[in-house]
């Protein structure tokens, strides 16, 4: 475990329409945070997120960025990093795809990994690389419990999410040192707009209850924040299931 954190004074989103990531937000208004920075794709939507945050009373401005555009990522942060410090960087992009059908399409299949790993990868790096060069700041990777392991229903994105989750955890290593940090954030089924459709399963979640999770393992100085908590022993258990039960299993 690192040192106790103190709640960030900035704030920069990396998917600034995220419903996980804009709960933080407010949640860490309410404590301390003065400026957010919302990076994602123009739109109505990043501009309604932009003005919720403002009447709650911090400093918010949007920023274009696009995971599936890695040549863009070290400009685009840079100009962020360029104003003045970021105490927290939060990537929360990320896409579920649609299992059926990207199997059957692979350019699909293709698109969540480019998302959730590749972009993930690119801007992760820019990011940590930059809390570095400033000698402080968290950086709060978005995992997934499907990173544990493998899931019929929906291993196109666990795989996605086990690669960056792999690639998190390097790169927390990388930073031991240097003044910057990385958590990485493993929820399981979180009760969104993108997931409306979907059956929750055990131990579901919501963003509201992943960001008190994200504000905790800050203070705490964590380096790995599950939610719900009771998620860490049962995919302790799960993940040394032989394989051919667990695929009996309805998980």
């Amino acid at each position: 475990m690192s040192a106790v954190c103190r709640p960030p004074q900035s704030l920069l989103v990396l998917g600034g329409t995220s419903e996980i990531a804009l709960a933080t937000a407010r949640r860490l208004i309410a404590r301390r945070t003065r400026t957010v920075w919302l990076a994602g794709r123009p739109g109505p939507a990043l501009d309604r997120a932009a003005e919720r945050l403002r009447v709650l009373g911090a400093d918010v401005r949007t920023v274009a960025f696009d995971a599936l555009d890695p040549e863009s990522h070290e400009t685009v942060l840079g100009k962020v990093f360029a104003e003045g410090a970021v105490d927290m960087v939060l990537l929360a992009f990320g896409v579920l795809g649609d299992q059926a059908r990207d199997e059957r399409e692979p350019l699909r299949a293709v698109r969540v990994a480019a998302t959730n790993y590749t972009g993930a990868v690119s801007a992760g790096l820019v990011a940590a690389g930059a809390l570095q060069d400033q000698g402080h700041g968290s950086l709060v990777i978005l995992s997934s419990v499907a990173a544990e392991r493998a899931r019929r229903s929906d291993f196109i994105y666990g795989s996605s999410k086990a690669g960056l989750d792999i690639f998190a955890q390097g790169l927390g290593d990388a930073l031991h040192g240097t003044g910057a940090r990385v958590m990485v954030v493993r929820p399981g089924f979180v009760r969104t707009g993108k997931t409306v459709h979907l059956a929750p399963g055990p131990l579901s979640t919501t963003p509201e209850k992943v960001a008190a999770a994200v504000e905790l393992g800050l203070r705490r100085g964590s380096e790995t924040v599950w939610v719900p908590g009771a998620l860490r022993p049962v995919m302790s258990v799960l993940r040394h299931v032989p394989r051919a039960l667990f695929r009996r299993l309805p998980v």
